[in-house]
């Protein structure tokens, strides 16, 4: 989320850039990786307090609410500072999330969602550093370019291995262990971040102008036809992805027979992100950047494929539906936000248009989790929900059908 640029000194030499470049990898394997662990540490001591399943959605709402809160405020942070230690400081407050579930009565839902907050804040404060120092680590656009693919490809390796490995560390051993592990890949990426070279930022950066900039932008984005399209349709999808995930780890035990905290239930869930993986392959040879709207009959299939899905009892073949849907997900989400980055560029700034686009999916959200813990707490069945989250991801989809007229001129005028 860079909102200017910062004031760099001489380059340091080649090797210098690829050694601090090696360290952002490791860096961002390691505390992505204990991201998606934390989650799965929060739901074992949920299952053990003795909270009902639709509990986990709100400990996640918790976690959406600083990227809600900071958004205007997160991007100009990291461009004030040094970039290298805007990450150390995101790592040290996730660290300090981990330690509180270390210290505190985790019989309390209260207590539990503080520190999934705290992880939150660190995550929010992390994530724009950690793309706007690959600028300053690279000599021309096709380092920038390699960088940008392997933090992205790290990321994906670290939400795989920390649904998976992270799930299967939770099963075998008691939380305080899964939470020691936690809290050590987080003191870990933080060390190596002290390897990434201080860089100085724009101390004449300020807050409230910038918060100003960031709301007149956002204006901008939902007030263009193309941006807008876009917006709304990755909103839509992750607000989609993150009930699911909170609910199909709820939905797996009661629907396919396994124990509580079985590894099998985490590697499950970890089959949707290979299927993104597989879908976001794919889409460029599906769906052209110049009728990107059309990623949205992929988006309809993944709908009928969440509202088919409570119905499944079988595991091979939830895991093809897993699967299906992230691979439909994937489809879906790439020509948009590719678009969205295109559009936004222009019309907002690369930066404000990232920090628009976090602010609007982390809103939906929360949004859809509140709704997701409403509907069980009222006496919802956890297949209910999720198919009342997948008639939810219908509509956005029918709204997005009904726009398109209206996005068609804007991308032939841009062709």
């Amino acid at each position: 989320m860079q909102t200017h640029a910062a004031v760099k000194p001489a380059r340091a030499p080649l090797s210098t850039n690829l050694k601090a470049l090696n360290a952002l990898y490791v860096t961002q394997f390691l505390s992505a990786f204990a991201d998606n662990m934390s989650l799965l540490v929060i739901a074992g001591l949920l299952t053990r307090g003795g909270f009902s399943a639709e509990s986990l959605a709100l400990v996640t709402m918790a976690f959406f609410l600083p990227y809600i809160i900071l958004a205007p405020f997160v991007g100009p942070f990291a461009d004030k500072y040094p970039k290298s230690r805007v990450l150390i400081a995101g790592n040290a407050v996730k660290l300090l999330g981990i330690v509180l579930l270390l210290l505190i009565d985790t019989s309390g839902i209260v207590w539990l969602m503080l520190c999934y907050f705290t992880v939150g804040v660190g995550a929010v404060i992390y994530s724009p550093a950690k793309y706007g120092i690959l600028p300053e680590l690279t000599g021309t656009n096709e380092e920038l370019f390699k960088a940008n693919s392997r933090i992205e490809a790290y990321t994906i390796l670290a939400i795989l291995t920390g649904i998976g490995g992270g799930g299967a560390v939770v099963a075998a051993v008691p939380p305080v262990y899964a939470s020691l592990v936690c809290a050590a890949l987080y003191a870990i990426s933080l060390a190596m971040t002290l390897r990434i070279p201080r860089i100085p930022g724009d101390a004449s950066i300020r807050y409230a102008k910038e918060a100003l900039l960031f709301y007149r932008s956002a204006g901008r984005l939902f007030r263009h036809p193309v941006t807008a399209f876009s917006l709304v349709g990755t909103g839509a999808f992750w607000m989609s992805s993150a009930v699911l995930r909170t609910a199909v780890l709820a939905w797996i035990p009661a629907a396919l027979g396994y124990k509580e905290g079985d590894v099998r239930v985490s590697l499950l869930l970890a089959t949707t992100s290979i299927g993104i993986i597989i879908g976001a392959f794919l889409a460029p040879r599906l769906v052209t950047l110049t009728h990107f709207y059309r990623s949205v009959r992929f988006g309809f299939i993944m709908a009928v494929l969440v509202l088919l899905f409570p119905w499944i009892h079988h595991t091979g073949v939830a895991i093809a539906f897993l699967l299906a849907v992230g691979c439909m997900g994937g489809v879906f989400i790439v020509p948009m936000n590719t678009v969205l980055q295109e559009e936004g560029l222009r019309i907002a700034g690369a930066g404000k248009t990232i920090a628009v686009q976090n602010l609007t999916e982390n809103t939906l959200m929360l949004v859809g989790s509140a709704l997701y813990y409403a509907a069980v707490n009222y006496g919802a069945s956890i297949s209910g929900a999720i198919v009342l989250q997948g008639g939810l991801l219908l509509l956005f989809l029918v709204y997005l059908g009904l726009r398109i007229g209206k996005v068609k001129p804007e991308v032939r005028q841009q062709n």
